[in-house]
C-alpha cells in the first residue's frame, strides 16, 4: 500500500467534490436577478448539466466500461438494467414527491469516475490531477441545477450543508477505486454501464424536458456547451 498515493487520491476527489456545494452556493444567490436567473440562466445550466452527463456517458463511462468488461453485446444488460433500476427508483421517489433527477445524475456521475480516478492512480498516477479536475468542472453546474432541486423539496432546512455531505462520496469511491476494483476491471466496467443507463433515463426523462424554454436559444445551446464540454475532457485525458 502506498500511503502517498492514498493521500493523493483522498486530497483529489475531496477538491473535485468540494465544487459541489460551491455550484450550489453560486444557486444560492438568485435572489439577486431573480427573473433573470429563473428564465434564462437555469435553463441554461440545466441544459449545460443535461450534456455534460450525456457527453460523460458517451465518451467515458460506455467506452471505458466495455473496454473493462470485452466487448460482449451481452454487457448492454447492464445498461438496460441502469435505466430499469432508475426507471423504479424515479416511481419511488415520485411517490413521495421528492423526484431529484439532477441530484441522482450528479452522483450517478461523479461516483464512478471518482472510483475511475482511483484505479487509474494505481495505473497512471500523472493523469489523476488532470481527472480530477474535469470532474470538478462537471461538478459545479450539477451541484447548481441539485441546489434548486433540494430547495424546491427542502425549502426550511440549509441545503448547503446537506450537499457538502456529498463530497465525502468522492474519497470513498477513489480509495475503493485504488484497493479493489483496479485489479477487478470486470466489477468497474459493469459500474460505469450500470450508471450511464441510469443517467441516460435521467437526461431524456427528467432532465431535458426541464431545460426547455419557449422561443429562448440558450437551453439548447447549453446542452451543446455541455457535451463539448465532456468531449474536450475525453480529447484532454486522451493526450495526457
Amino acid at each position: 500500500m502506498d500511503n502517498t498515493t492514498v493521500l493523493q487520491i483522498v486530497l483529489l476527489t475531496m477538491a473535485a467534490g468540494i465544487c459541489i456545494p460551491v455550484g450550489g452556493f453560486v444557486a444560492s444567490f438568485e435572489r439577486v436577478h431573480s427573473q433573470w436567473l429563473e428564465k434564462e440562466l437555469r435553463h441554461f445550466i440545466i441544459a449545460l448539466g443535461g450534456g455534460i452527463l450525456l457527453g460523460a456517458v458517451m465518451l467515458v463511462l460506455v467506452p471505458e466500461g466495455l473496454e473493462n468488461m470485452g466487448d460482449s453485446v451481452w454487457n448492454i444488460l447492464f445498461i438496460v438494467a441502469g435505466g430499469l433500476a432508475f426507471f423504479y427508483i424515479e416511481r419511488l421517489l415520485g411517490l413521495h414527491k421528492n423526484e431529484s433527477p439532477q441530484l441522482m445524475g450528479m452522483i450517478l456521475d461523479y461516483v464512478p469516475e471518482a472510483i475511475a480516478l482511483g484505479g487509474l492512480m494505481a495505473l497512471n498516477p500523472a493523469s489523476g490531477p488532470l481527472l480530477a479536475l474535469l470532474i470538478g468542472l462537471q461538478n459545479l453546474p450539477e451541484g447548481f441545477n441539485a441546489y434548486r432541486e433540494l430547495k424546491q423539496h427542502n425549502r426550511h432546512s440549509n441545503v448547503l450543508s446537506k450537499m457538502t455531505l456529498f463530497v465525502a462520496l468522492g474519497p470513498i469511491a477513489g480509495v475503493a477505486g485504488y484497493f479493489f476494483l483496479s485489479e477487478h476491471p470486470g466489477i468497474l466496467g459493469a459500474i460505469m454501464l450500470f450508471a450511464s443507463g441510469g443517467i441516460l433515463y435521467l437526461v431524456f426523462q427528467d432532465i431535458a424536458p426541464q431545460s426547455k424554454l419557449a422561443r429562448h436559444w440558450a437551453p439548447p445551446l447549453g446542452a451543446v456547451f455541455g457535451f463539448c464540454l465532456a468531449l474536450f475532457s475525453h480529447l484532454l485525458l486522451s493526450h495526457s
